[in-house]
């Protein structure tokens, strides 16, 4: 049902023919603005109740809902709403002036911490959100993000770190939804799944 709606809002894009270049620099047929959810409010409040939904799920024990700075603090802020549970964010970076924060908000020492993520491409922003909740005294239980590319690195880096990442969405469903409404064509499917094998190292025909 995800995928379908984030179709319907543009809130992800696949072009294969015409790929997109990410700000890491990657060479890729898609590119994700999930940030284009929060101006649809049917849209919004499926994901608010989703997230809230996996997290009573998965991370029953969780005290506090942890957003990973920038894009997915709304998100983590409509779920502990919901959840009538504490919120704090992590920065990407240390603030630079005052207490030089990592983490805004009162987390605890001892507190059951879930994070929340907009987006899991390398797993890189989830692992350093990770790291910087344990320095601070809290107990990563895990994370629930809205998309998932499920790339086999980032895979591996999480489960290196213990950590468990549930999705609402994945690229292989986002994929298959795409087929399904004639999104793309089915010459295209072996172009996308060739490039999520190896996305740092993709060349476009």
């Amino acid at each position: 049902m995800l995928a379908e709606k984030m179709l319907d809002i543009s809130a992800v894009k696949l072009q294969p023919e015409l790929p997109f270049v990410w700000g890491n620099g990657w060479n890729s047929p898609v590119y994700n603005d999930n940030r284009r959810i929060l101006s649809y409010p049917d849209v919004r409040n499926f994901v608010k109740v989703e997230i809230a939904r996996y997290i009573l799920e998965y991370y029953s024990q969780a005290d506090v809902v942890a957003a990973v700075s920038t894009a997915a603090i709304p998100f983590g802020m409509l779920a502990a709403d919901t959840l009538g549970l504490p919120f704090v964010y992590v920065r990407s970076t240390p603030k630079d002036h005052g207490l030089e924060n990592m983490i805004e908000g009162d987390l605890k020492l001892g507190q059951n911490v879930v994070m929340v993520e907009d987006i899991v491409a390398t797993a890189g922003g989830s692992l350093k959100a990770a790291e910087a909740i344990r320095m601070s005294g809290g107990e990563v239980l895990g994370g629930v993000c809205v998309f998932n590319y499920e790339f086999p690195a980032a895979i591996k880096r999480l489960r290196d770190e213990n950590i468990s990442m549930k999705s609402l969405c994945t690229y292989e469903v986002m994929v298959e939804c795409a087929l399904e409404r004639e999104y793309i064509q089915t010459t295209d499917e072996g172009t996308l799944k060739e490039w999520r094998k190896d996305p740092s190292n993709w060349i476009p025909e």
